[in-house]
């Protein structure tokens, strides 16, 4: 076991400790010893230069397949009309140029995948590096103990500098928390919205791209490793043949075109024809498509590999190819509709167009990767209804698969390619779709750059004013289209919206209710050691939402049952705004009253990309914390009561706690709550403190040999006598005086989804034979 005791300095420089003493509360929040002695790690493994190649390869199949086909229909977007001559062509193909570099390259590649989470991307992963930073969580249940993680990297913030300006802001109104939580949930929502009409947009012929459609959502449960392998091969052959073709198109027909690198010829696109061209700047934005994908597909593989595919592969591609089109266009101009398969050469044209309807339906592999991750990271942070989720990589832990949201993804899809058949309109409602997203993303990096990164001001207002001009001018022309087929992509929006914001409220309402109706601990003391029931061998692992107190349920629970096991541990599931929380400080271990009661909670720490393991090993691993903190607990008290003040040389040298089934375990964060054992350091808060690491070795006897022997062999022989789960099955109503809406949302919208979402007896795998449910209903 390992962890850290604060050892007072004594005023004539030695080091000898002092005494210890004991707290006499009986009910205080868990403390977390263990110090943050590794800040700011990369709990993703070190890469090889073979590993980070291999991903970018694999990347391709997975997360460029929506940008890559894009040269499919940016052209006939954007001339819907026609082309009225070379200076417009030459006019959009230098915005095409500039909106590639800028937001793509520039914005996302290097600036916005810095701000990953360990590796994570999207929307949510910008969110819980802000709450690590800000207190801006709606579900009040952190505690500093969190921010000692190993994984909790967070800088401090000068009392008087912009950051702490900001971050008081933010702080001060629950409106702007919730106003925040909102922004994150209507980017979430439009991801999933964009990357639906991607095959419709893209399909040639609808009866070979449904039964694509179908082979794509039924491949997903091998994973994206195994995805990523499969279609990597054809996306990247696709980017070789655009790549050539375009570079063969602007030799034959119009070197001309490389000139549209000067800004130039955008001034006098927008001076030529206002109205037009701003119109048309919907269908040049549709070259960006998939951009968001690109960051929310990050957890799948590595920053450096996305960067190194993309710099290397698909940008010089992509150009070539739109400078392609457009020199063959500035000659034939009448076949704007179809440039790209009237720009293929003849030889060319049939291998091509299998090759790029095949890309054109792989392409909506980003969003449902990405749709994976978000909705993973949704579920963490008490935002979606909990799904079944799958890890399907053993080397990349945020390679995913959840079952349900593939299924519903695969029939949204197909309905969005039979039923929009008009290519213009399905492009009206992809934009608008895509620059939602780009615009909350920009919001949400202003603000991770001054609280996060501490940038300078004047830079963070250079960035923001830079990418959100140009974002909402694009983002003007495409609500002008909304009733053109820019409403089908809001819609979908609005409905997850709806979904998440319900869920998140019912949530809150929830942990609410929890956290004022828990029980005195007075009430507890006054039951006695028996709680004023039989105590049968067993024990029981009561589920809570509260990290401290004692939940409402447990008193409904032995008012109503004439029994309760031997020993009784409170469990509360704790996800943070990180994305995993390492294993060895996971749980948090504390007793509850004096030792008699063989009362205990335990908190299981969860970031929002880590999963829950089978039963047996959760179970397993928490029943050895436990047998692990009666040992520390009873080696404190050994300190305390001992006249040599130093520790013992055995402990001192060991760093690691033999459980008993032979495992090496750290044993971190842990406090205790009864009347005789919670101990604390006895020191001056101007003296420095010196840090000691001691490991408590697995001797059978450890302070008071009998105490600690009998109690160890009391919880085993309660594990031999059986596990019980037990998990509350909460009923929300709203009250008889609420209004209608308020009873349309609590009574019918988060009920229906409480009824179809998965039971938390599932998602932990407990056994049926091993599970108690205990009814209650509260009114909000």
């Amino acid at each position: 076991m390992e962890t850290e005791i604060d050892e007072e300095r004594e005023m004539n420089g030695s080091d000898k400790g002092r005494m210890w003493s004991l707290d006499q509360k009986i009910d205080q929040p868990i403390e977390d010893t263990e110090a943050g002695h590794i800040r700011g790690m990369d709990v993703r493994k070190e890469l090889s230069g073979l590993m980070v190649l291999r991903l970018a390869f694999q990347s391709l199949g997975v997360v460029y397949g929506d940008l890559g086909t894009s040269p499919l229909y940016v052209f006939n977007s954007t001339f819907p009309d026609g082309v009225r001559d070379s200076e417009d062509l030459m006019g959009a193909l230098s915005l095409i140029i500039y909106t590639l570099t800028l937001i793509p390259l520039l914005k996302y590649v290097f600036v916005v995948m810095r701000a990953n989470d360990n590796g994570e991307g999207g929307t949510f992963a910008l969110y819980s590096l802000l709450c690590r930073h800000v207190k801006v969580n709606t579900i009040p249940n952190q505690h500093r103990t969190d921010e000692e993680l190993t994984t909790y990297s967070r800088r401090k913030i000068e009392d008087k500098s912009f950051a702490a300006r900001t971050k008081k802001w933010l702080e001060a109104k629950v409106d702007r928390q919730n106003a925040l939580l909102l922004l994150v949930l209507v980017g979430t929502c439009m991801v999933i919205g964009d990357g639906i009409f991607t095959p419709a947009i893209s399909a040639v012929v609808v009866a070979v791209a449904v039964l694509i459609l179908v082979i794509l959502f039924s491949v997903q449960h091998y994973g994206t490793d195994k995805v990523g392998w499969l279609f990597a091969p054809a996306v990247l052959l696709w980017f070789l043949c655009i790549g050539s073709i375009g570079a063969y198109n602007i030799c034959k027909h119009d070197t001309v075109v490389l000139k549209a690198f000067s800004p130039v010829y955008i001034v006098k696109y927008f001076r030529v024809g206002t109205k037009r061209s701003w119109a048309s700047l919907g269908g040049i934005m549709l070259s960006i498509t998939g951009t968001e994908a690109l960051f929310a597909d990050l957890g799948h593989f590595s920053t450096l590999a996305v960067q190194i595919a993309f710099t290397s592969i698909v940008f010089p591609c992509l150009l070539l190819q739109y400078m392609g089109q457009a020199a063959y266009l500035m000659h034939h101009q009448e076949d704007v509709k179809e440039a790209f398969y009237r720009s293929i050469p003849d030889l060319a044209y049939w291998p091509v167009f299998v090759i790029a309807t095949m890309a054109a339906v792989i392409a909506s592999q980003a969003t449902i990767s990405a749709t994976f991750t978000i909705i993973k990271q949704a579920v963490s942070l008490g935002c979606f209804p909990r799904v079944k989720v799958l890890h399907t990589s053993k080397d990349i832990s945020g390679q995913i698969y959840i079952p349900e949201i593939n299924w519903i993804l695969m029939v949204l899809c197909i309905i969005v390619t039979i039923g929009f058949n008009n290519t213009t309109q399905i492009g009206n409602a992809y934009g608008t779709a895509v620059i939602g997203v780009m615009l909350v993303t920009t919001l949400l990096m202003a603000l991770i750059m001054l609280v996060v990164w501490r940038s300078n001001w004047l830079l963070v207002l250079l960035f923001t004013s830079v990418f959100l001009s140009i974002e909402l001018v694009y983002f003007s022309s495409v609500l002008f289209k909304v009733n053109q087929g820019g409403w089908a992509p809001l819609v979908i929006a609005a409905v997850f919206l709806i979904i998440m914001s319900v869920w998140h409220y019912g949530t809150v309402k929830r942990y609410e209710f929890e956290l004022e109706s828990k029980v005195s601990m007075a009430w507890i003391l006054g039951l006695g050691p028996s709680l004023g029931l039989v105590r049968v061998p067993g024990i029981g692992l009561l589920y809570t939402e509260l990290v401290n107190g004692v939940p409402h349920i447990f008193s409904h629970l032995i008012t109503h049952l004439p029994a309760i096991h031997s020993i009784v541990v409170f469990v509360c599931l704790k996800y943070l705004p990180v994305n995993t929380v390492p294993q060895e400080e996971r749980f948090l271990v504390k007793r509850i009253g004096p030792k008699d009661f063989h009362m205990f909670r335990c908190v299981a720490r969860y970031g929002y990309k880590d999963l829950h393991k089978k039963d047996d090993d959760f179970e397993k691993m928490l029943l050895d914390k436990l047998s692990a903190f009666i040992r520390y607990e009873s080696l404190m008290e050994s300190i305390s009561d001992s006249e040599d003040y130093s520790l013992p040389e055995e402990y001192q040298q060991a760093t690691t706690l033999d459980t008993e089934n032979g495992n090496q375990m750290s044993l971190h964060a842990i406090s205790t709550e009864s009347s005789q054992n919670s101990i604390v350091s006895e020191r001056s808060p101007q003296q420095p403190v010196r840090h000691v690491r001691f490991s408590v070795p697995n001797t059978g006897t450890v302070g008071n040999s009998g105490t600690v022997d009998g109690e160890i062999q009391f919880l085993n022989d309660c594990r031999d006598s059986g596990v019980v789960h037990i998990m509350g099955n909460t009923i929300v109503r709203a009250r008889r005086d609420s209004g209608m809406i308020k009873k349309i949302v609590v009574d019918y919208i988060y009920a229906f989804l409480r009824r179809i979402c998965r039971e938390k007896s599932v998602i932990l795998n407990v056994p049926h034979e091993s599970l108690l449910n205990v009814g209650q209903v509260f009114y909000v």
